[in-house]
């Protein structure tokens, strides 16, 4: 009961702003509609995009604490992004969080045009810090044929803006736990070239025991337009990230105390006692050149490394690896006019090389001891695609598809060398159909589309040192319908509802000391709506410079169609890991003076942890604001305080739950209320001296 109270007096609080300035209505200026975004390679406003395609831009980052990405990621309907301790991210877009207990699989990542996925299907998303984040494009389900296989979408990331002036740039946080967030960077700027250079330092102690977070991020960037169709890009990123690791809790545990961290028992050490954590560096470098062909024609071509490096102590094992991996991608993109039809043609390949070495010890409270194991993984994808976009007067079609292959070569070489092995995953023809039609307010969308996506390394050869080449890949499709509209004057309606049919779907098991291993588990039916509305408020106001009323919303019917595992029958019960009803929804005012605010509201509903459906999550609402203060002088130099507030209810909830825990353990307690405060300097130098 206390719970619908809280939403309702959230609810009516975020309403009675709305409706006291709904009568003055001001142009949208900076809104979803006319923002242009690349993905598909279309160059194309997102209302013109017949996909599901959610944004995020800097405005949207910065209504929320700098420390993570993560409240800016669910203001998406279909993402939901969660952090099982500082540091910990795990993202799933439409559910994909089935196969990630812990950071990013399924989701392909693109990082300044770059291969920031590995082509062992692993993002390490949690190596960029919060200012690694211009903008964010996400591309939700399977609509992603010219990016490969994959079923749980898309992410096209930048981290500079082509159009940012010289400046001197600052900003401390300080808050709970012990919370500490340095960022400092320089910008040059011309009007053919920008560079950025950036350091983020970060540290906390967490909320639960045992759950420190330590983190340096080092990023210069470069952006070189060397006339109006040669722009150069390049991209150096190094990270150093070590966080330590509570566990998963039982209910009662958790219902006890929800900060402890994981307890020992006479078979396996607790959390503290094993040092369970992470520590992970990181290298990528690489550059994107775009340049004209002929008159019609124009090519972008990426070349990429990437090493990464990663001790991981658990509770049953000690794990090193080192996993270098080079790339590239080429695009060929034709456009061209035929009397009221423009036609554009996109076309190229993408290739990948890993070279993996991982070692399994006994974990001897936190140090490695007795060798288990030592493996080589050499894994290889490589797809060609094409795509045809046809615009007719008020009509828009497109047409896509990709064929590739993933090939992995394993073999052990400790306690004894066994003979090598090869698993190819030559994936079937991925397609993509839309149709897009036109009103003057309105365009309505359908789509129809076909994924495929082949277990990453560390499903076929989870911690542990289990071998598992007998995964299959999983195959989907799709079916889908939406609007993009303006209905009335500055309202902005993004809508959409799809039918999913997925086999072969892979789903984590754990066993009794935290070890992770994969099943196939049948088929799916998934079943959604996804909703994205924003308002703005005010009209022929002076003393307000921005004002905006957003909500998300997300409706889920996830079931397995069919799944049986030996004697249990599964088939009917919810996809675990998924909730049926989320919802986020703000308000954030800009004034003219300076001042600024924003208060959200996010709710989950209760999500199943087990294939069973026998234990559940609770539901959970969390309630945060930010205000602050921007005095900018004449001669370019600008000061921002900020303070903010998270989970102002002092919610005890869990996030990140280790889906089908062995014994239960499926709990990760997130940070009940807690407080920050940060300061910004920035000096547009430059502008003063001019």
């Amino acid at each position: 009961m206390q719970q619908y109270l809280r939403l309702g007096l959230s609810l009516a609080f975020l309403f009675s702003i709305t409706h006291t300035f709904a009568q003055r209505v001001d142009p949208i200026s900076d809104t979803l509609p006319g923002i242009v975004i690349k993905a598909f390679e279309s160059n194309r406003k997102l209302k013109d995009v017949a996909a599901p395609v959610g944004y995020i831009n800097k405005t949207t980052l910065t209504l929320f604490n700098s420390n993570a990405i993560i409240a800016a990621m669910n203001s998406v309907p279909g993402v939901r992004m969660e952090e099982r301790s500082p540091g910990s991210y795990r993202l799933n877009i439409r559910g994909s969080s089935l196969r990630s207990p812990f950071g990013v699989r399924n989701v392909k990542i693109y990082f300044n045009d770059l291969l920031f996925t590995d082509p062992g299907g692993h993002s390490y998303l949690n190596q960029l810090g919060y200012y690694n984040f211009n903008s964010i494009e996400i591309i939700k389900g399977s609509n992603n044929s010219i990016y490969g296989a994959g079923t749980g979408g898309v992410l096209l990331v930048e981290s500079i803006g082509e159009n940012e002036k010289p400046n001197i740039f600052a900003e401390y946080t300080t808050g709970s736990y012990n919370l500490q967030n340095i960022y400092g960077s320089i910008t040059t700027a011309t009007a053919n070239s920008i560079t950025k250079f950036g350091w983020q330092h970060q540290q906390c102690d967490g909320y639960r025991v045992h759950s420190q977070l330590k983190k340096d991020v080092y990023s210069w960037n470069g952006f070189f337009r060397f006339n109006e169709k040669h722009i150069l890009k390049t991209t150096f990123l190094y990270g150093d990230h070590f966080y330590q690791t509570p566990g998963a809790l039982t209910k009662s545990e958790y219902e006890i105390n929800p900060a402890a961290a994981r307890p020992g028992n006479a078979f396996f050490p607790g959390a503290e006692l094993a040092n369970t954590s992470i520590h992970q560096k990181m290298f990528l470098a690489g550059f994107s050149y775009s340049q004209p062909i002929s008159r019609h024609i124009t090519n972008k071509t990426t070349l990429d490394g990437m090493f990464t490096q990663l001790q991981n102590p658990s509770i049953a094992s000690y794990g090193k690896s080192s996993e270098p991996n080079i790339g590239g991608r080429t695009t060929f993109n034709y456009d061209g006019n035929f009397n009221h039809i423009k036609l554009q043609v996109n076309t190229g390949l993408e290739y990948q090389q890993g070279f993996t070495s991982v070692s399994i010890y006994k974990n001897l409270g936190g140090n490695p001891d007795s060798l288990r194991n030592t493996d080589e993984i050499n894994n290889r994808q490589q797809f060609v695609f094409a795509q045809v976009t046809v615009d007719y007067k008020t009509w828009s079609f497109v047409a896509g598809a990709s064929l590739g292959q993933l090939r992995i070569n394993f073999q052990r070489f400790s306690p004894q060398s066994s003979a090598s092995q090869t698993r190819v995953f030559s994936n079937q023809l991925a397609p993509r159909l839309s149709i897009m039609k036109k009103f003057a307010n309105l365009n309505i969308y359908s789509s129809i589309s076909k994924g495929y996506s082949p277990p990453t390394t560390a499903e076929l050869f989870p911690t542990g040192g289990t071998i598992n080449l007998d995964l299959n890949a999983e195959e989907g499709t799709s079916y889908e319908a939406g609007i993009k509209a303006t209905p009335v004057k500055n309202l902005y309606v993004d809508a959409n509802i799809f039918f999913y049919h997925l086999s072969s779907t892979i789903v984590q098991r754990r066993n009794a000391g935290g070890t992770d291993f994969f099943v196939n588990a049948g088929r799916t039916r998934q079943k959604g709506v996804e909703l994205y509305s924003s308002y703005a408020l005010f009209h022929k106001c002076p003393i307000f410079r921005r004002s905006l009323l957003w909500v998300a919303y997300t409706l889920y019917d996830f079931h397995y169609r069919d799944f049986k595992q030996i004697t249990a029958d599964y088939s009917g019960n919810k996809l675990p890991s998924v909730a049926p009803n989320t919802l986020f929804a703000g308000v954030e005012l800009q004034f003219n003076n300076g001042f600024f605010g924003n208060i959200n509201y996010f709710l989950s509903d209760k999500i199943a942890l087990t294939d069973a459906n026998t234990d559940y999550a609770k539901l959970y609402q969390l309630l945060g604001t930010k205000l602050g203060y921007e005095y900018i002088l004449k001669n370019g130099f600008s000061t921002k305080l900020a303070a903010g507030v998270e989970n102002i209810f002092d919610e005890t909830y869990s996030q990140g739950n280790d889906i089908n825990g062995f014994g239960g353990r499926y709990y990760n307690a997130a940070s009940r209320r807690n407080f920050y405060i940060s300061l910004q300097l920035q000096d547009f130098y430059k502008k003063r001296k001019g």
